[in-house]
């Protein structure tokens, strides 16, 4: 027969068994995954990583498109015999034609900035990258323009060609990506305006709960 005190006696609400107990930590554990403090880091993490990166999705397709296009008006002429890569390395159809320095300047920037700064920033997704690419191409914009108004007033005196398709064509891709880059960039500041509240609002949350100190800033993300 069996003793009676080896009979198990039901837990009380009082006295929980060992298996309650062994669970009780893991309500804690489960607890921790909306842990104020937890949700603070997750905010101040992201809106880091938005303050060094750039998202363009759909648009890194556009913008890949664009550079395509902008190295295919370089083997179009800009003005006569001389094409883009002629004006760009100042060869002799470039001196025949008489290209002015706008045009010069215009082709630099539109390689470096254009084509290889904006692939860069597809790439690497680096919001510094992308700002330069925006910058560049907004001033490549500018001398496009004055480019095209070089070899509209030509001297008459000079047997040279005006402006030719690849000229119009490559300062048109280049405010083209002027726009998307600006896009990017323009969005790119909106989520982390929004990051940067979400984090400021959970920080004011835990200081009324007095998990932080007043004005601490613990979770305050260094920002590159």
């Amino acid at each position: 027969m069996n003793d009676p005190g080896d009979a198990e006696t039901p837990p009380s609400p009082d006295h929980p068994n060992r298996d309650d107990a062994a669970e009780a930590p893991g309500r804690s554990g489960f607890l921790s995954s909306t842990d104020p403090s937890a949700a603070q880091v997750t905010a101040a993490e992201a809106e880091r990583k938005m303050a060094s990166e750039i998202n363009p999705g759909a648009r890194a397709m556009v913008v890949a498109a664009a550079v395509l296009v902008l190295l295919l008006s370089f083997s179009l002429p800009h003005s006569g015999v001389a094409n883009g890569w002629d004006v760009l390395v100042s060869s002799d159809n470039a001196g025949a034609e008489a290209i002015a320095l706008p045009s010069r300047i215009f082709v630099t920037l539109a390689v470096a900035f254009g084509a290889v700064m904006s692939m860069l920033a597809l790439v690497t997704r680096m919001w510094v990258v992308a700002w330069a690419a925006l910058a560049g191409c907004a001033l490549g914009s500018v001398f496009g323009m004055l480019a095209v108004w070089s070899r509209q007033t030509v001297s008459p005196n000079l047997d040279v060609a005006g402006v030719g398709p690849g000229l119009l064509l490559g300062w048109v891709t280049v405010i083209f990506l002027t726009f998307h880059w600006l896009k990017v960039v323009w969005g790119r500041t909106v989520a982390q305006m929004d990051a940067e509240q979400e984090r400021r609002r959970l920080t004011a949350e835990a200081e009324q709960r007095g998990d932080l100190p007043p004005g601490s800033g613990a979770f305050r993300p260094k920002l590159k």
